[in-house]
C-alpha cells in the first residue's frame, strides 16, 4: 500500500512544522489515507520542545525508513503552490539517492497547489478572496472607496513560480470583480540582477506608489505557514509598518494564510487521489531507479 507524504519547504519556525503536522491529520481524516508530515529542509533543527516534544523530520531520512520498513510506493504531496526548484531539483536528487538503497522504491510526486497545465480551477483563488473577505467585513470599506488588493509571495529566482502567483492573481480578480478598486501583485524580496525583474513588482515599492497613497490596500497573503516571512512580526509586517509611517493615509491590512483557510484541504485531497491513480504528476522516479518526468 502506497504511504502518502505531506511535504512543505521546511522552517526554522516552530508554527510551519505545527501547522503541516494539523494538515496531515486533517487529511487523513478527510481521505481515509494515512497521511506523515515531512520537510525538505531546515525542521529538524527546531528543538523538539517547541514542538509538543516530537522532532521535526525531514524526507530524506523518513524514506530511507520507510523503505527499510518495506514499503515500495510512497506517493508526495507537495505543500508548495508552484514548481520550485525544491521540487524540481531537489526533491528528485534527494529522492535518487534512497533509490540508490532501496531501488524497490517507487516514488511519485504530484502537482503542487497551482497547476497551470490542467482544466480551470478557482479553488485557491476563492479560498484567497475568503481571506479578503474576512479582513473586510469587520472594517466597513464598503462605506469608503473600495480596497486594492495585492496578492504577495515571498518572491522567486524561477521564473516558472512567479508566473503562477500572476496567474492566481489574474483568478482572484475574476472572483472579487467589482468588490474591491483592483488586483495587483507583489514579491516581498527578489535576488539581484536584471535576469530577476520577473519578481517585480516588490511590495515595499509598491505601497510606496502614488497609485496607492491614501488608499485601503489588502494584502492577500500568498503564503502557506507562519514564519519569519509571514509570522507574527514577521519581514510583511515590518515592511507594511514601514510604508504607512511614511505614507499618511494609507492603510494596509493583512488576510490570513492560505495554509490556515479549512479550504486547502479540499485542494491537497484531490492531490491525494491523483497521486494514487498516478495522474498528473510532477515527477515519478519508478522503481529500479529509472527516473521519467511525464511533465
Amino acid at each position: 500500500m502506497p504511504r502518502i507524504l505531506l511535504v512543505d519547504n521546511g522552517s526554522l519556525r516552530p508554527q510551519a512544522t505545527l501547522n503541516l503536522r494539523r494538515l496531515a491529520s486533517a487529511l487523513a481524516r478527510a481521505t481515509g489515507e494515512s497521511v506523515e508530515a515531512a520537510s525538505l529542509l531546515h525542521s529538524h533543527k527546531v528543538p523538539a520542545e517547541q514542538l509538543e516534544g516530537e522532532p521535526a523530520v525531514t524526507l530524506g531520512p523518513l524514506a530511507e525508513r520507510l523503505a527499510a520498513e518495506g514499503v515500495t510506493e510512497l506517493v508526495i504531496v507537495p505543500f508548495f503552490f508552484g514548481p520550485s526548484q525544491a521540487l524540481t531539483r531537489y526533491l528528485p536528487e534527494r529522492l535518487a539517492q534512497v533509490q540508490e538503497r532501496y531501488p524497490n522504491l517507487g516514488i511519485k510526486v504530484t502537482a503542487p497547489l497551482v497547476d497551470t497545465l490542467s482544466g480551470l480551477d478557482l479553488r485557491l483563488a476563492r479560498l484567497l478572496a475568503d481571506n479578503v473577505r474576512e479582513v473586510m467585513a469587520p472594517r466597513k470599506m464598503s462605506e469608503r472607496q473600495p480596497p486594492k488588493v495585492v496578492l504577495v509571495d515571498h518572491g522567486s529566482p524561477v521564473p516558472e513560480v512567479a508566473a503562477v502567483r500572476n496567474y492566481v492573481a489574474g483568478q482572484l480578480g475574476v472572483v472579487l470583480a467589482d468588490e474591491v478598486g483592483c488586483v495587483t501583485y507583489a514579491s516581498m524580496e527578489r535576488r539581484d540582477g536584471d535576469e530577476y525583474r520577473f519578481n517585480e513588482p516588490l511590495l515595499a515599492d509598491l505601497l510606496a506608489s502614488k497609485a496607492l497613497a491614501g488608499h485601503e490596500v489588502i494584502l492577500a497573503m500568498l503564503f502557506l505557514s507562519p514564519g519569519r516571512h509571514a509570522g507574527e512580526g514577521g519581514d510583511i509586517a515590518e515592511i507594511c509598518d514601514q510604508a504607512m509611517a511614511t505614507s499618511p493615509g494609507l492603510h494596509v491590512a493583512t488576510t490570513r494564510l492560505v495554509g490556515e483557510h479549512a479550504g486547502i484541504l479540499e485542494i491537497l485531497a484531490s492531490r491525494v487521489a491523483q497521486g494514487l491513480l498516478g495522474d498528473g504528476l510532477l515527477v515519478e522516479l519508478p522503481a529500479m531507479g529509472k527516473a521519467t518526468r511525464p511533465r
